[in-house]
């Protein structure tokens, strides 16, 4: 029985290893796919030596916390100063203190503090200093006042990477006023389908302007090697997201691409070659997988081919809590991701510490050998040092530090205006409409003419770019302020009205209209047809038209989207992408000097294929598919070309649906978060929010900020609420007998009774006791409540006049995560945990 067992075993290992040696003989053949990169950078002996010594002198506990990059919401100055992490961040719509408002200030006193907690070896031992990563995507977006430039769509339709990397550079001078060390920049996704909600932070959906660009903004940000590199005005740049975001399925943020080797090389790895070969330091992993793996994870990729083959001897940094995704592991453990080549655990909320203290058992375990432990350290203190981050002076005292006259410097505004003016795209001009003269009486019309938050889209001041007024952008300039003064200047006559009312026929009429300001995933979408069911801006271009009035149709998009309906009320239409704080380089470009000359030219050509129909998603350069303008087009001034007013604009509409998404990862439009308590209320601005007696924290239940912590102190009656500023009808709602669902999460049950309620325009009292769940389920653990809409009208709710379907308040405390908040009918909801019915 002993020989046969030792058969099958005998067997049992040689059929596992067959599979084994295949894989190994492909993987030898495809390296030869990924180049050996020429990298501008060497490794120096003396250099190399301090680092090796110094990371003899580090005990496992330094080395791990080298590792283990938190959020500034999670830590404080005293956990710096016990642990010393190596790194630290803010996410997006994160600022110290919690503030939106804060001042340059405030971020250097941040920065410094941290900076000398770190330093400080009376706990940890280590004098090693830490470094401040930040989004500054398109500006220094993070902080009040900065220059927000085009976001990456709007850059790649420029073709300039010569003005991007002056960009990048001016970024950076405005990212070290603060104090700050890293960017989480440059994004090289090479988008493949549209529908992606990332599309915009692609520059192209083309590798060629993605390689040029990577190259002009790591330059921009760190400096040539060799010429002041890492200098006293640059910051360490970040290729990202190592790799094939952009390709994923479908365009699902975070979801998988299914692309070959070749391809994913040819396609998706350009950007790496662009941006490694002039030095960047850091590359950040992808939460997506390839071919079903987690790059989080995926050793081949990360450590085979990105630091083997093309001989990338910086730091890989995770993403947020991406190695959370990966098979096998939690946020709080995963031995996989370190084995695979991550460097840096970016670990926002409390995760961290368990993070920290499971990387240590886990090398002690032999898990993770202490020899990948010292390669990753080793990259990190390496990167510090040609950062020169142990000799420069500390951030309160670096040369560029507090000098706040360069944050939104009227230099830094001209080149974003530039910028503005080389990115817009002409698609139709019949008539040679445009340029029009400015000594007319215009009209500005639409939702974006003067908003200055819509017109930059994500990523700017808050994380999805929402809750935003023209207030948080001093110094900015809305596309309709930047048409009013060449107007005045002209001596012509610019009227705003949004609604496009008039008492006085004007002569002619720009309407600016387009896409809410979304970020990652909240911004992916089903196909690609603009204002689907909810035809506003179509409306309101077809009212002008039908008056006689010549329309200039300003477009703001995060990506080209179908709008044939549009382009048909439309004389002329403008894609301006999402121009950032600088709307005047549009009135630059569309209107005539006083003397009827061209102001500028209007030279800005595609950058992304246009699709024909809203399913249009996958087209790209060189795929032989028919868009509707291809990749490249972009009318100048002049040229001659005649769109037809009759295209296609068939679109089967959606039927009323009795299920409704409330909130999902964010409040769904037209709901708004609003959190009051007393008397007192305010909208929902930030990652974190107090007033009163209640505390919002952006909270991650699956993926990044997808869930909301409230936290009641019980001090006064408090409420966070979703609501709108005019009245819904839920009636086709209540009439498919459905319920409220939303996630709930328990953190401390509440001292006295919370309620759910639903609120109408005309006062209505309609709310539930939840003190019996809250009571039952268990405490941190995610759980599915259910409550019947019958319960609500019962109660006196007027369901035709519903302005907040979600209204969470109690007086005493309470600590609960939400999630997932939605109207859903019975009979098509999934797994209820708790449910509250009618007669309950």
């Amino acid at each position: 029985m002993s020989i046969n067992l030792y058969k099958i075993g005998l067997a049992a290992i040689v059929i596992w290893l067959l599979p084994c040696q295949v894989k190994s003989e492909q993987r030898s053949k495809v390296t030869e796919i990924w180049p050996r990169l020429d990298i501008a950078i060497q490794q120096e002996p003396v250099l190399e030596k301090k680092v090796a010594d110094l990371l003899l002198t580090m005990s496992l506990q330094q080395k791990i916390a080298q590792m283990i990059q938190p959020e500034i919401g999670d830590i404080t100055v005293a956990d710096m100063r016990k642990y010393g992490f190596g790194s630290y961040l803010n996410g997006g719509g994160s600022f110290p203190q919690g503030n939106k408002h804060a001042t340059p200030s405030d971020w250097i006193k941040l920065a410094e503090d941290m900076y000398q907690a770190s330093i400080d070896d009376s706990l940890d031992g280590s004098k090693i200093p830490t470094m401040w990563g930040t989004d500054a995507v398109h500006g220094h977006n993070n902080v009040i006042g900065a220059t927000l430039f085009p976001h990456n769509i709007g850059l790649g339709a420029m073709n300039n990477p010569e003005l991007v990397e002056k960009i990048a550079a001016i970024t950076a001078i405005e990212v070290m006023v603060t104090g700050i060390d890293w960017v989480f920049a440059p994004t090289v996704a090479v988008v493949r389908d549209d529908r992606w909600g990332r599309a915009y932070e692609g520059y192209s959906e083309d590798p060629e302007i993605v390689k040029s660009y990577a190259a002009a903004v790591v330059k921009g940000l760190q400096g040539q090697v060799g010429n002041n590199f890492l200098g006293d005005n640059q910051v360490i740049s970040t290729v990202k997201h190592f790799i094939g975001d952009g390709g994923t399925e479908k365009g699902d943020d975070q979801g998988n691409n299914i692309t070959n080797e070749q391809q994913l090389f040819k396609l998706h790895a350009q950007g790496y070659v662009g941006g490694l070969t002039v030095g960047a330091q850091s590359v950040m992993a992808s939460f997506n997988s390839w071919q079903g793996d987690k790059v989080h994870g995926n050793k081949y990729l990360l450590t085979d081919v990105l630091k083997n083959r093309m001989g990338f001897d910086g730091f890989v940094v995770g993403d947020w809590n991406g190695h959370g995704q990966v098979d096998g592991c939690t946020n709080q453990s995963c031995v996989k991701a370190v084995n695979a080549g991550l460097d840096i655990f970016m670990v926002p909320t409390e995760a961290w510490q368990p993070l920290y203290h499971n990387l240590i058992a886990q090398v002690r375990s032999g898990e993770i050998s202490l020899s990948r432990i010292n390669d990753a350290v080793t990259r990190i203190l390496r990167v510090k040092f040609r950062a020169g981050l142990f000799v420069k002076p500390s951030p309160a005292k670096r040369k560029l530090s507090g000098e706040t006259e360069l944050i939104g410097a009227v230099a830094h505004r001209e080149i974003a205006r530039q910028a503005v003016r080389e990115s817009l795209v002409m698609l139709k001009n019949n008539n040679n409409l445009l340029p029009i003269a400015a000594t007319q009486r215009i009209l500005v019309a639409g939702e974006g003419a003067d908003n200055i938050g819509k017109q930059s889209g994500g990523w700017s001041i808050s994380w999805q770019g929402s809750g935003n007024t023209n207030s948080d952008f001093p110094g900015g300039t809305s596309i309709f302020s930047g048409i009013a003064a060449a107007v005045k200047l002209a001596g012509g006559q610019a009227i705003l009205s949004v609604d496009g009312s008039f008492t006085e026929k004007p002569d002619i009429a720009i309407v600016v209209f387009g896409e809410e300001p979304y970020a990652e995933g909240h911004g992916d979408i089903a196909n690609l047809e603009y204002q689907r069911g909810n035809k506003t801006d179509l409306a309101l271009l077809k009212k002008l038209k039908a008056q006689g009035i010549a329309v200039v149709s300003i477009f703001i998009s995060g990506r080209p989207l179908w709008v044939n309906a549009e382009l048909n009320a439309s004389d002329a239409f403008v894609a301006a992408w999402l121009p950032g704080s600088e709307g005047g380089g549009i009135a630059d470009v569309i209107l005539r000097k006083a003397n009827g000359n061209i102001n500028y030219a209007i030279t800005g050509k595609l950058s992304f294929s246009w699709p024909k129909n809203k399913t249009q998603t996958d087209i790209n350069r060189g795929d032989n598919k028919q868009p509707m303008f291809a990749y490249g087009y972009g009318l100048a001034y002049g040229q001659k070309s005649q769109l037809s007013n009759r295209l296609d604009e068939f679109s089967d509409e959606d039927l009323p649906r009795a299920s409704l998404a409330l909130f999902d990862r964010a409040a769904k439009k037209p709901w708004q978060s609003f959190i009051t308590s007393g008397e007192r209320s305010a909208m929902v601005q930030s990652s974190q929010q107090t007033l009163g007696a209640i505390t919002v924290t952006a909270f991650d239940k699956e993926v990044q900020e997808d869930a909301r912590l409230l936290r009641f102190s019980g001090s006064e009656i408090a409420a966070y609420r979703l609501t709108s500023n005019f009245p819904n009808d839920f009636r086709p709602n209540d009439e498919a007998d459905s319920w409220l669902i939303f996630n709930i999460n328990v953190r401390q049950r509440p001292s006295k009774a919370p309620y759910i309620a639903m609120e109408c325009e005309q006062p209505c009292q309609a709310q539930v006791d939840i003190s019996k769940p809250l009571a039952e389920v268990a405490i941190k653990l995610w759980q599915r409540v259910a409550i019947d809409l019958q319960y609500f009208k019962n109660s006196g709710a007027k369901m035709a006049e519903i302005v907040s379907p979600f209204v969470l308040t109690t007086a005493g405390s309470l600590n609960i995560a939400i999630s997932d908040i939605e109207i859903r009918p019975k009979a098509n909801a999934a797994k209820i945990d708790y449910k509250v019915r009618c007669h309950d």
